[in-house]
């Protein structure tokens, strides 16, 4: 058994204990309650409406069973509720195989219980297009569930919506058992050079090969693109500049890439769902929000192989040029089991991301909770952020984590990953429109137990992560909290149990403050380094001796103050 495997089978029993223990009123949050507490002017967002008039795809001609494509009965079925004002398509209970399905304004896919749309794994039934795909203008297959500049529309129900992704997703070979690797190469495909990676074809491996720059292919002309058509993995959800959105109910599971991407869109709530992908699906985040506004996030759960709620707004050039940020957004009473991230910002946040809200969510072993991620090149502000009421367990790195030098790593490193690419680098450089910028980040009432890191505040040495508040929180780790190159960081009312560990590192950073520091103590618990270091205050009822405090040599005299 590998170790992946005994931390998920660990997880699948803390997750029985903490879904027993939840109460009615957690498990179930409404759309007023979401509203309140909010720390910003949170706008209304706008509810679909729909005529009550439905069709069942079978009147179209649709089979069930999972071997007769549907991909015209649902069209029919689509076009007839569009043309009639609005309103229902009904999924009954059966597997319903097909190929993409295209959303049009005032429809409803309502998938009943026991229902399973089952998406094609024929790459042809999917053409190229023109879309983005991690924050760049790129070309690649059409989503299994689209809509473009359609407005009221829905996604809801009991059923499942399963987008084939094995069929899709290459897979590493340090992800699987031995079982699980030999039956996966006898299954077909292709490996790379190495034999470390198992493709879907060779046109999936050609595209690898033929990358620089993530999953886009950028050493293949476009007139070369059908040629790695394979490679070029569809999200399983785009909707693209569209109003008024809901998607209540279903569960999301097994997409080629990332699950959900709403991309500049506004007014969308998302609530009830279940989002599932393997552990080892690359890019298999669940909620990627990008460049959108006006949106509710609330009753949901993740259980992913990347990042599980994540907000975006574009990629260097390609998202400043966009200029959209994601903005006003609630998100609440999800709980997220295996991702690599809980709640993600970044790393493409070119546009920005501001006024987000999020609260009572609980991280079952997310390799980090909260996220914050980019890097120079991006540009771009993230600002406004309220976080308050996350407990998480077991969390194999940082509970909070933000990272400037973010080089494309998942936070547990895999095979072939090199902690190298994400070092901090102290060279200060000019700041331009390519400097990102993290700022007016609140959180509170935050809970970790049994986990390796406590927090990691990282800004860059040109751009400090600016006024950072961690209040109320609790830390059971490994290791304790590190700051570096932050500007009017605020620690107040916090417990560090850093059995490994200093409590508090602080690294060329200036205006940090604690009021209520609790720690074991013992000499050298907190540590101030680095020349740049500056006002660093901490309250004399927390430390009344300077002999707990390590200094580096390179520290000023009056940078450290005892009040």
């Amino acid at each position: 058994m590998t170790k992946h495997l005994k931390q998920y089978l660990g997880l699948i029993l803390l997750t029985l204990f903490f879904a027993k223990n939840l109460t009615a009123q957690e498990k179930s949050l409404n759309e007023t309650a979401v509203y309140q507490g909010i720390e910003f002017n949170m706008p209304k967002v706008q509810n679909t409406n729909f005529p009550n008039y439905e069709v069942n795809i079978t009147a179209f001609g649709a089979k069930s069973g999972g071997i007769i494509k549907n991909t015209v009965a649902f069209e029919q079925a689509i076009n007839h509720i569009n043309s009639k004002g609005g309103g229902k398509v009904i999924v009954p209970r059966g597997v319903w195989l097909t190929g993409p399905i295209t959303l049009k304004s005032n429809v409803n896919l309502h998938l009943e219980a026991g229902s399973l749309i089952l998406f094609s794994d024929n790459f042809n039934d999917y053409p190229l297009i023109k879309t983005s795909f991690e924050g760049l203008n790129t070309i690649r297959n059409t989503s299994p569930i689209n809509a473009n500049n359609v407005e009221n529309i829905a996604i809801t129900g009991k059923g499942i919506i399963d987008g084939n992704g094995d069929a899709w997703r290459p897979v590493k070979k340090s992800k699987m058992t031995d079982g699980q690797w030999k039956k996966l190469v006898n299954s077909g495909g292709v490996l790379s050079t190495d034999s470390k990676i198992w493709f879907p074809s060779a046109g999936a491996k050609k595209g690898y090969e033929s990358t620089t720059n993530f999953n886009v292919p950028d050493l293949v002309s476009d007139a070369e693109l059908q040629s790695v058509k394979d490679y070029l993995r569809p999200v399983m959800v785009s909707l693209v500049n569209c109003k008024r959105i809901l998607l209540d109910g279903p569960t999301f599971q097994n997409s080629p890439a990332w699950n959900i991407h709403p991309l500049m869109s506004e007014d969308i709530i998302i609530r009830n769902l279940s989002v599932r992908n393997p552990w080892y699906s690359q890019n298999g985040d669940g909620l990627d929000l990008e460049s959108c506004k006006n949106v509710l996030i609330y009753n949901n759960t993740f259980d992913v192989g990347d990042d599980a709620i994540c907000f975006k707004s574009g990629k260097n050039e390609d998202g400043r040029k966009r200029g959209m940020p994601t903005e006003n957004v609630i998100v609440k009473n999800n709980i997220v089991y295996h991702a690599h991230g809980g709640f993600v910002i970044g790393s493409e946040m070119s546009g920005g991301v501001k006024n987000v809200h999020v609260s009572n969510c609980t991280f079952l072993g997310t390799d980090v909770g909260l996220r914050f991620k980019s890097t120079r090149g991006r540009g771009g502000i993230v600002e406004n952020i309220y976080i308050s009421n996350i407990d998480m367990i077991n969390i194999p790195t940082e509970a909070i984590r933000f990272n400037m030098f973010y080089g494309g790593n998942a936070p547990v490193l895999e095979e072939g990953q090199s902690a190298d690419s994400e070092k901090r680098d102290e060279t200060v450089v000019l700041v331009t429109e390519e400097t990102p910028a993290f700022k007016n980040i609140f959180m509170e009432n935050i809970n970790v137990s049994n986990s390796e890191t406590a927090a990691f505040f990282m800004g860059l040495p040109e751009m400090s992560l600016k006024n950072v508040s961690l209040k109320n929180a609790k830390f059971q780790t490994k290791k304790g909290i590190t700051a570096i190159d932050t500007d009017g960081l605020i620690l107040e009312n916090i417990s560090v149990e850093a059995s490994n560990d200093y409590a508090l590192t602080v690294y060329n950073s200036k205006n940090v403050s604690t009021d209520g520091f609790k720690f074991s103590e013992s000499k050298n618990s907190i540590r101030v380094l680095g020349a740049k270091s500056a006002n660093i205050q901490f309250k004399k009822s927390d430390i009344d001796d300077l002999d707990t405090i390590e200094t580096g040599k390179e520290l000023p005299k009056k940078a450290i103050k005892i009040n």
